[in-house]
Order: C-alpha cells, then structure tokens, then sequence
C-alpha cells in the first residue's frame, strides 16, 4: 500500500485510493472494526500502520497539489514590459483638503474649533446678533424657515453666540458648519460651508483683525507678497464693519471675506461687558476659498458629486 500511494501521479487516482481505504466501506475502516477482537500487539500494529497510512496520503496530496501548481505556473507567461494597471485610488474632495488646511491655520494661532446645530432659533441665528426684525437677512427670499418659527442657519455666527454664553471671555474661536439660503449660481450655493473667527479680551484692535487676516490668507494662498483692501461696509453684528478684497494672479480684486468689531450690543446680549472686553469677529466660505486655491470656475462643481470631474480636476 506505501508503494502504491507513492506511486500515485494524480489527485484524482489518490482520492480513489483514500476513498476505498478510509471510506464507510474502506479496507482500513473494516479493519479497525475488527480491532476489539484483536490481542495488545495486534492493536498496536495496526493503530500504527493506520495512523503511517494516512500521514503518506497527506503527503503525496501535498506533493501532487504543489505538482499542478507548478505545472500551471509553467504555462503562464508574464511580459514585465507591459504597462500596469492603473490603479482606482480614492483621494480627499477638495473642501475636505481646504478645511483642513484652514482650521489646521487658524488652529496655530490659537483659536479653538467649535460646532453648533444646523436647525438654529431665532436668538442664535438673528436676535442676539443684533439683527433687527426689518433686516432684510429674515426675508422669506433669503431664509429657509422652519413651521415652528426655527431656520436653517443663514450663518455661522450662530455658533458664536453660543460659545460665549457657555464658556464666557475671553475666547479665540472658530465656528466651522454648513450655513443655508435661497440661492444657487455659479458663485453661490443654497447649502455652503462657512467659517467665522471670533476673538473677545481686553484692549483688542482692528489692526489685530487686519493682521490675523492677511497673515491667514498669506498661508492658506502660500502667497509671498499678498495685497489686501479693505473697504468700509456693514453688517449688523460688528461695528466698525468691514470687507476685505484681496488682488488675485490676474490682477483682480476679489472680495474673500466680511469682519469687523463685535458690536456692542452683541456683547451684552451675551452678558459680556463691552466697557471691558473688545473684540472682532469675521466669517468667509470655504467653498468660495476652494475654488479660488484650486482655480475652479464653478462653484457647483464642488457639490456634483461627479468622480469624473475630480479626476480630471486633479483630485
């Protein structure tokens, strides 16, 4: 039987052999029925002849397993010069890249992440920040009202608010969510991420405003020599109100962001001192920031959702 097993060339012949050996109605399996009838040695010989028996099987399949593999590898032909396939690798969206770069900025100079709800009162989103009830900010044009009196938040100035009733001044912070209004072009989007700086201490200045600001864009554009300008403006929760353009490669002005200093009706709606504590406040898109670092046209291009076209763009 060793020999035979040995001399086995395929695993078909070796099953064959094995069924008939070690099968219900094998040679072996009969045998070892018999065994209670057998003397000690008699036993013994043939545990040991069964357990050699099967070990020589398990070798020669693994013997004959490997034989056809190798066999199979032989017929194989591996041309090393052609191209490989290119792979399909998944990558960051572009506002997944811009965000992080932007809070890991903001972050170095010491503001604090913070996040709020997307379905805001109209404390947070209007009220405590200065809004009167003619602004044309609660317009039913501009603003996604809720049947309960509540909004989708227009701004992320919200989370403001909310960060200085909970934690009180000072504070260096950052508000980072989805802010939401009725429009839809190629420059503006009904659903847009925004992110609005706050910083309230004693004896702070719109010259510390205006040098966060451009230190900010001179890193976030990786811009040696950037040119800003600053042009009076208004928006109800700062006073004195500013926006802040910056001059891009073709030499045009573009407007990047709203700022100023927290007025001071916001202060006390608060429970803040404005006697005591001054501060600043400024907000910008960082979709609107997206397209400009990457030069996309488009910024609807940024919400399709369209693999195709962040392949081509790069991404």
């Amino acid at each position: 039987m060793q020999e035979q097993i040995k001399n086995i060339n395929t695993l078909e012949e070796l099953q064959a052999l094995y069924t008939s050996t070690f099968g219900k109605n094998g040679t072996m399996t009969a045998r070892l029925k018999e065994m209670k009838n057998l003397d000690n040695d008699a036993r013994a010989a043939l545990n040991l002849e069964n357990a050699t028996l099967r070990e020589l099987f398990k070798t020669r399949q693994s013997e004959l397993e490997q034989a056809v593999l190798m066999a199979g590898l032989q017929k194989q032909k591996l041309d090393v010069s052609l191209n490989p396939v290119p792979e399909n690798r998944g990558t960051l969206h572009p506002l997944t890249h811009s965000l992080t770069c932007i809070s890991k900025i903001l972050e170095s100079f010491g503001y604090t992440m913070y996040t709020g709800p997307s379905v805001e009162d109209d404390w947070h989103n209007f009220t405590a920040l200065n809004t009167p009830d003619h602004h044309p900010a609660r317009d039913m044009q501009d603003t996604f009202f809720l049947a309960n009196g509540n909004v989708l938040r227009t701004q992320t100035s919200a989370i403001q608010i909310r960060a200085m009733e909970t934690d009180g001044v000072p504070i260096k912070m950052f508000g980072v969510g989805c802010t939401y209004r009725k429009e839809w072009d190629a420059t503006h989007g009904p659903m847009f991420g925004q992110i609005e700086g706050l910083y309230i201490d004693k004896n702070i200045t719109m010259s510390d405003l205006i040098g966060d600001i451009r230190a900010f864009l001179t890193r976030f554009f990786e811009l040696d020599n950037i040119e800003l300008r600053i042009r009076p403006s208004y928006f109800p929760f700062t006073d004195p109100s500013i926006e802040v353009d910056m001059k891009w490669k073709n030499d045009r002005w573009l407007e990047i962001m709203g700022a100023g200093m927290v007025h001071p009706n916001v202060l006390r709606n608060c429970g803040i001192d404005p006697d005591v504590y001054q501060g600043f406040a400024f907000g910008f898109g960082w979709d609107r920031l997206a397209m400009l670092k990457y030069n996309l046209p488009d910024l609807r291009d940024l919400y399709n959702n369209d693999v195709r076209w962040l392949k081509s763009a790069g991404f």
